[in-house]
């Protein structure tokens, strides 16, 4: 296997983080500095800054998380990271971001390549979100925005998007791409303030009924839909 990947079902970090230890050429395999080539055998010797890496039997991990506002989707060790909010005994790492202001579902795991085939806006998955304005929702912003519109000088894909039944400062939308901070940037081309943002689903999985801050392993049923989709 490539040494990134052996790097990241090793436990050491995520698969994204050992692209960047090699690249730093931080990563030495039996004794020569490696490269994004760089295939890992049996037997062979791996160091990151000297350390050894030992492969660990590799147990994937699924999670989905309720974020509450104000946490952030980060493994630094900063103040309210996602990582210390969950608290879970092993190595995990979230799948995308929800930025701070943000609550609602993310998904978590130790399954690097998982974590790319999902985050990748060109994959085209879905994600949903429900969100509350300042203002009503008008006919004419929910028809402009479902076509897309530009934003960081670029068009937003066409979404789908509706108004909540009996509401009317809330509207329900479905993302397959993640700009940064796309529907707050929406939303304000508009002149309305986002009040609340919370995803309810990424792909088939959904928030459900799980509370704030919880969060709860994916079922046998919900994987094994997710990685029939993942295959396409």
């Amino acid at each position: 296997m490539k040494i990134d990947k052996y790097i990241s079902q090793s436990g050491f970090t995520s698969r994204r983080k050992a692209f960047d230890l090699i690249e730093e050429k931080r990563v030495k395999v039996n004794g020569k500095v490696a490269n994004f080539s760089t295939k890992f055998n049996d037997g062979d010797l791996v160091t990151v800054d000297g350390e050894k890496i030992i492969a660990k039997e590799f147990k994937p991990v699924y999670i989905a998380y309720h974020k509450p506002k104000g946490i952030i989707c980060t493994t630094e060790k900063i103040k309210d990271n996602i990582i210390d909010a969950i608290n879970y005994p092993g190595k995990i790492y979230p799948v995308g971001r929800l930025d701070k202001d943000s609550e609602g579902l993310i998904l978590l795991t130790n399954h690097g390549e998982i974590i790319n085939k999902i985050s990748h806006a060109e994959e085209g998955h879905e994600k949903e979100y429900v969100v509350t304005l300042n203002l009503p929702v008008r006919k004419k912003f929910l028809d402009e925005i479902s076509e897309g519109i530009e934003i960081l000088g670029e068009m937003t894909k066409p979404c789908k998007v509706s108004l909540v039944t009996e509401t009317k400062r809330l509207f329900k939308i479905i993302l397959t791409q993640g700009m940064n901070r796309q529907i707050r940037r929406m939303c304000n081309a508009y002149d309305y303030q986002v009040i609340r943002l919370q995803r309810i689903r990424v792909m088939n999985i959904e928030l459900g009924k799980l509370k704030t801050g919880e969060w709860r392993e994916l079922t046998a049923s919900e994987l094994e839909t997710l990685f029939k989709a993942l295959e396409k």
